[in-house]
């Protein structure tokens, strides 16, 4: 199949994702999708794990960030955001030592996203 092809298409392989660039305000590039978190029961994507910093992937940290603020930008051929690279790295993160609780700290995410996320009610 032709890049073309690929993508006119509105879906994408998780592998495809996985390593895109994320670009911020200015076009600042503020980070790489490490990973798509999928909801088991709905099948929705909520999150996206941008990987930051590091060397070689050693060393890395990573930032969930809720993936409704995400948006594919074909010209820049990556992920595009109104989150500054600033306000990322003020975000929850974890390290590749730590394993993240996504269940306690849904809350503390949409909190930090708060401007951003609006939340249904």
């Amino acid at each position: 199949m032709s890049t073309e092809k690929r993508e006119a298409n509105r879906l994408v392989g998780s592998d495809q994702v996985q390593g895109t660039a994320v670009y911020g305000v200015n076009n600042e590039k503020i980070g790489s999708i490490a990973r798509v978190m999928i909801d088991k029961a709905s099948g929705n994507v909520p999150y996206a794990e941008l990987s930051f910093g590091g060397f070689l992937g050693l060393g890395n940290d990573y930032y969930p960030v809720p993936w409704k603020l995400l948006k594919y930008d074909s010209e820049l051929g990556g992920y595009r955001t109104d989150i500054s690279g600033s306000r990322l790295k003020g975000g929850p993160k974890h390290g590749t030592e730590t394993i993240f609780d996504w269940n306690a700290r849904y809350a503390e995410l949409d909190d930090y996203y708060n401007e951003f996320v609006i939340r249904p009610g």
